[in-house]
């Protein structure tokens, strides 16, 4: 028969019971309410934790129990209902059937977050092997890129007439293996620059 859970009280003493069937010195905690009904944390030593809801209280027994991930995790945390017939049966079920899933989502996190890593460790060797080539250029990150912004006046020399500016605006992308660049300024200037580049692509 399912548990009598119409209390905060009640619900945190149930959640106790599963911690004590799931074993490995689990242990419970406080969730902030969001307005999702009754909340219970569940954490084990590994640190691998568990969101334990009553996500309708006029149906109490129903329960839904949530792998917890890291906030910024880009993974979906995978989820089970189950029924409060007993503590036992609770915790059962979240070793038969979450478990694997919490392991699985777990792990692709971790991947997830290593490449992001490793992307941005990329993104800012490249960001900064332009700006030392462009000396003094303002540097702004973005989600997952690099804006970068040079500019130098430079008019005719011995002659009157507007200031010449160039401009150099430069975007690492997100792997960091990749720089686009929009320039502004003199024919000259930018055909030379042009051709240098060419010449740079031929010896690579």
């Amino acid at each position: 028969m399912p548990h009598e859970l119409t209390t905060q009280e009640q619900f945190d003493a149930f959640a106790a019971e599963v911690a004590r069937e799931l074993g490995t010195h689990c242990r419970t905690a406080a969730l902030p309410a969001d307005g999702r009904g009754r909340a219970r944390l569940i954490i084990d030593d590994d640190g691998r934790a568990l969101r334990l809801f009553q996500p309708d209280r006029r149906r109490p027994e129903r329960l839904k129990v949530y792998a917890a991930l890291p906030e910024e995790a880009e993974v979906v945390a995978p989820s089970i209902g189950v029924t409060a017939s007993s503590a036992r049966h609770v915790a059962r079920e979240i070793a038969r059937r979450l478990y694997p899933l919490h392991a699985e989502a777990a792990q692709h996190a971790a991947d997830i977050t290593a490449l992001r890593q490793a992307e941005e460790d990329a993104r800012r060797a490249a960001a900064e092997a332009v700006t030392r080539a462009l000396p003094g250029a303002l540097v702004q990150e973005q989600h997952r890129r690099t804006l970068i912004e040079w500019q130098r006046e430079a008019g005719p020399q011995g002659e009157c007439g507007p200031v010449q500016v160039d401009l150099v605006w430069a975007v690492v992308g997100a792997s960091g293996t990749s720089v686009r660049l929009e320039v502004s300024s003199r024919p000259d200037t930018v055909i030379s620059m042009l051709a240098a580049f060419a010449r740079a692509h031929e010896r690579g």
